[in-house]
């Protein structure tokens, strides 16, 4: 069984697809038990998840640490605690220090959301980082993700907060400005142009917070970010240097 704290977004999204396979527990902090019920799960009390064999924290990074230790007195031996943040360094050591030391960590960080996931998984990829967690029972969750159409993706948490930075954190960057900016739809475009407008439509369906706690939580978010704004503003003087009329 497996007990979801959080019903966000992802949780929601989370809840819906493994009702699918497993009994599903889901806590909220506010009451959603309509909506937990309506994606096939079960609505239960805090201390009724903490307790289940298998336990995901759908929460935002900033309110990790306060979570897992709320759960660490309720906890069961062997349990595994999966996390799905966008960044890892951070909340897989904070899951170490002070989650009991026979309690499995699994970081993981599913690469899609509830727009891209919608209708199939098919496809999507996933990162997963074989932290302190039993092997026979790390490659039986690694099977039953693959056979769900996952692709996996396996390394290091700093490895992982390295590439994300770029493909995830800048991305969100480069939507943000393009909002700021006031990119919109024009009946005289290209596609190039379509592409920005789509990765303004998927960034501005996430949160402020998620968008800040990327940044704030990824050690390598601001050097990319302020190595992307320096090679735009050598673009800019170069053409201003050269292409002024």
């Amino acid at each position: 069984m497996i007990g979801i704290i959080g019903f966000g977004r992802f949780g929601r999204l989370l809840s819906r697809y493994l009702s699918e396979d497993f009994e599903v527990f889901v806590y909220n902090r506010s009451d959603r038990a309509l909506e937990i019920q309506a994606e096939g799960a079960r609505p239960a009390s805090f201390e009724k998840v903490c307790g289940q064999d298998f336990i995901i924290l759908c929460v935002p990074i900033s309110e990790f640490r306060d979570v897992l230790t709320n759960i660490r007195p309720l906890v069961k031996d062997h349990a595994v605690v999966a996390d799905v943040c966008s960044v890892k360094i951070h909340p897989t050591l904070w899951m170490k220090r002070l989650l009991p030391k026979d309690v499995y960590l699994l970081p993981t960080h599913p690469m899609f959301g509830p727009d891209s996931a919608a209708d199939s998984l098919e496809g999507r990829k996933i990162f997963l980082c074989k932290e302190r967690i039993d092997e026979a029972l790390y490659l039986k969750i690694k099977s039953y993700l693959i056979s769900k159409g996952l692709v996996i993706i396996e390394t290091t948490v700093d490895e992982h907060d390295r590439q994300i930075a770029v493909s995830l954190s800048l991305t969100h960057f480069i939507g943000r400005s393009l909002s700021r900016f006031g990119a919109t739809a024009l009946a005289i475009d290209t596609e190039g142009y379509k592409r920005l407008l789509h990765i303004l439509e998927v960034v501005e369906h996430d949160t402020w917070q998620l968008f800040c706690d990327m940044h704030r939580y990824n050690p390598y978010a601001r050097e990319n970010r302020l190595a992307f704004m320096a090679a735009m503003e050598n673009i800019n003087e170069k053409l201003e240097k050269e292409c002024s009329p």
